[in-house]
Order: structure tokens, then sequence, then C-alpha cells
């Protein structure tokens, strides 16, 4: 079992054609991801030679591709500024999941393809991952991941985004991490174990989905038996995700939170790993997890042999 990603996903690439999509697809074939097909308006209906000897089809539209193909995963490989608008098209074209590799979105703009998933999803009472509002809560139809994340690996299945596939292989941790260059430290420690699935959340201050979003999907996957949590400071996301994780999560919970060491109030790598006072340290998202029971370790190595006493 895995999730959001598995053997049986179809892949399209929104951004194939340029350097970095076509760098990328070409890692994902190597790795087993069934990657169907690319977007680009501007080349549609032409092919494109991503590995020798293999040649995927380029769409004009997600909507298109999705209706030749079958598709039901988009990975974002886009400028920013035009991020928004292929997010949107993402979710009108209806596909389940949305992969946001595009780092320097702005703000407003993940905050507006976020709303427009919202609004365009289905009424789903108690949805963890969607917020409270007027009327009943609702489930974006589109599951958005990221923006600025290194995807989803469910290795041995499927890896959507930019994770190496070789560092690790299945097993049963699952690890959702806001930090990518945290996420690859924790697979490598944890190799000789293996992973169910790992999603790279993103770091941004709006992302789609959340630590408590996966927490809810590693606790219902049956072969999912230890859960890694990788935070930082920055935010409440670590102190609501301990709440959660003490009402409704029944496996193990081991984490990590990046930046014990930063100077207040300065913005510290992702957009969102900022403090002010005691809100937001990593002292205080420790202690709010330790009290939920999470076992959370001061350093990546330690963090990683936390997990090994705790299986």
């Amino acid at each position: 079992m895995a999730i959001f990603v598995n053997e049986h996903s179809k892949v399209i690439v929104q951004g194939m054609t340029g350097a970095q999509g076509a760098q990328h697809t070409a890692r994902m074939l190597r790795a087993g991801t069934n990657v169907v097909g690319g977007v680009n308006a501007r080349k549609a209906g032409q092919t494109a030679e991503i590995l020798p000897g293999q040649r995927l089809p380029v769409f004009g539209s997600v909507k298109e591709a999705r209706a030749h193909t079958d598709a039901d995963v988009a990975v974002l490989f886009v400028p920013p500024r035009f991020a928004k608008d292929a997010v949107i098209e993402a979710i009108d074209a209806e596909m389940e999941l949305a992969v946001v590799i595009t780092e320097g979105i702005p703000v407003h703009d993940a905050a507006a393809f976020w709303a427009h998933a919202v609004a365009d999803g289905a009424v789903s009472p108690g949805a963890p991952r969607t917020p409270q509002s007027t009327g009943a809560p609702r489930t974006p139809r589109t599951r958005i991941i990221g923006p600025n994340c290194p995807g989803v690996i469910s290795p041995g299945k499927s890896n959507v985004g930019i994770i190496p596939a070789d560092i690790t292989g299945s097993g049963p941790i699952g690890l959702v991490s806001k930090s990518g260059t945290l996420t690859y430290q924790l697979m490598y420690e944890l190799n000789d174990i293996g992973f169910t699935t790992a999603v790279g959340i993103g770091g941004d201050p709006i992302i789609g989905t959340t630590h408590i979003d996966c927490l809810a999907e590693f606790e219902r996957d049956p072969d999912t038996e230890v859960i890694v949590m990788i935070g930082e400071i920055g935010g409440d996301a670590e102190e609501r995700a301990a709440e959660f994780i003490r009402d409704n999560v029944s496996k193990p919970v081991v984490a990590y939170v990046a930046g014990f060491t930063a100077p207040e109030g300065k913005t510290m790598g992702h957009a969102g790993a900022i403090v002010s006072g005691s809100a937001g340290t990593a002292a205080a998202k420790k202690t709010a997890l330790e009290a939920a029971g999470v076992h959370v370790g001061k350093t990546p190595t330690e963090t990683a042999e936390l997990v090994r006493k705790v299986r």
C-alpha cells in the first residue's frame, strides 16, 4: 500500500518540454513512474524524446491530456509567473492530484489557486485538511501537494517530483516533511528499513496538503507501521499536528523540528520559517509534540535512531 501515488498512477507533466521539466521527467521515467505525456499549448500534437528511443505525446491542455491518457496526477515544472494558471488548469481538468514543484510562487497566487480548489470541491464534513468556514467544510476535488516542494514518492511504485529514487526502497515507514533536503536525509538514513510513501509538503506560508492530511492517510494505510514527521520553525502547523496525533493517531510517530539555533525574528530558508518571541520556536514545537506522545529527535541522525527503537 501507499498514499497519494502508486504503480497505477498515470502522470502528466506540465512544463515537460522545458529544461527542468524534461530533466526530471527522465528521472521519473527511470524510477518506473508511469508518465503518459506532457502539456505545452505551443507544442500541442508533437512528441518529445525524453529518454533515448522513448517519446511522449505533448498535449495542448491538461483537460486534453486527461481525455487521451486517463491521467490522474499532474506534476508542475512551470515558472512562478505561470504557476497559478497552471494549477487552476489542473483543477478545472479534475485531476485527482497536482504536485506543484515550482518555488517562488507569490503568496497571493497560492492563495488564489487553493481557494479555487476548495470552491471546486465537494462538501465533505470532517475532512481534516479543509479549513472551517461558513457552511459545511469542503474537500478540494484536486489534492494539491506544494508549492515549493520535492514531491511524493512511493518507492518501487511511483516517483512524482524531484526526490531521488535510488536512496531508499519500500518498507513500513511513512514520512511527511516540510524540508526537501531533510526528506532526502531521513530516507537515506533509514534506507535499510524503507518507506511506504514519503511526502514533501513544502515550507511556503500557504500549502495544499499539510502534516495533518498525511498523518491521517498514514494512519489509515495498513502497511505504514511508523510515521516520521519533519517540521521547522515558524507558524503553528506542528502544534496543530500534535493535537491531531494525540486525538487520532494510534501508530508511533517520530519527529524532527529544524531550527533550534535560529535567531529570533529572522527568516530562515523557507518563507514560513520565521519565529516571533516564543511563538513558532523549535523548542515550543518539541514540547507540544512530546506532550502528544511523539518521540522528538534533536538531529536527523538521532531521529532515525528513535525510529529504529519504536518499531
